[in-house]
């Protein structure tokens, strides 16, 4: 993971600023490099370097429509979802995810008898905290949005009998396979069990791809329970492995994101880029 994906973020995060402002009039190469104190030169760059399209094709998937588009264009239904179950194996981006669950019992313990290793790495869309057990990873969290201390005691505070541990060394080979889209993750989810059947349904949705919370709730055989669903998806813990970000609403609004809204976008614009330059 090269050590200018941060920069990049805030950039993109002045960049969806800039946007907004201009409401539904795209902004030139010019005018918009200039929003980031950048020549359109070194401003072209960038973006095509991060996402690998250009700023004017980029604006398209940060405006605020994009999210309808997607709905039209890029919808997922999810009626194999539950086709591997929780002890298989699944295809996420471009990267190959194991993931296993930990027992309804051993979660109802608050993560008695539990060692957390955590540890801060660099990402496409900010700082990125990162807490694992010796299984997987079993946290995610993007604090540019949210800040570094929120964002730690936010996942702390998911196993509160846990026994937390630095150990960035002992978790970068997942971090980096994780962020950088390589080789192989391993994710230990720890939730209850209605929250593990609705992290598994997001897990089936593609790269570049969106559903919707009521398709998750018939998926899992519970339309009824938007609601519930809703909040299932909030406290996903494995943000962006566990892709809460591609769950819209029917609307087309992008409903809430735990981590602020602009990573949000940011991840369905960077995702959707790279689907379409791909």
């Amino acid at each position: 993971m090269e050590q200018n994906q941060t920069y990049h973020y805030h950039v993109m995060r002045r960049a969806i600023a800039a946007i907004d402002a201009a409401g539904d009039t795209p902004l030139a190469l010019a005018d918009l490099a200039a929003e980031m104190n950048m020549s359109p030169a070194h401003f072209q760059r960038l973006f095509s370097t991060w996402v690998g399209v250009s700023p004017k094709r980029y604006q398209q998937y940060l405006a605020l429509g994009h999210a309808k588009t997607l709905l039209r264009d890029r919808f997922t239904t999810l009626e194999t979802a539950h086709a591997v179950g929780l002890s298989g194996s699944g295809r996420l981006h471009d990267l190959f995810v194991r993931w296993e669950a930990m027992s309804p019992g051993d979660y109802a313990r608050d993560g008695a008898d539990l060692t957390i290793y955590w540890g801060w790495f660099e990402s496409h869309f900010g700082p990125a905290l990162v807490m694992g057990t010796d299984r997987g990873i079993c946290g995610l969290a993007f604090a540019a949005e949210a800040g570094a201390e929120p964002a730690m005691a936010d996942l702390k505070s998911r196993w509160p009998k846990a026994g937390f541990v630095e150990d960035v060394s002992m978790l970068r080979p997942w971090a980096m396979s994780a962020l950088g889209m390589t080789g192989e993750t391993k994710l230990h989810m720890i939730g209850a069990p209605f929250q593990l059947k609705v992290w598994e349904a997001l897990l089936s949705i593609p790269s570049g791809h969106v559903t919707t919370y009521s398709e998750i709730a018939q998926s899992i055989g519970n339309p009824k329970a938007v609601r519930a669903v809703g909040t299932a998806v909030g406290r996903n813990p494995v943000s962006w492995l566990i892709p809460c970000h591609r769950a819209l609403r029917k609307s087309g609004a992008l409903g809430g994101y735990h981590w602020g809204l602009p990573v949000k976008r940011a991840m369905l614009a960077w995702e959707s880029a790279r689907a379409d330059a791909g």
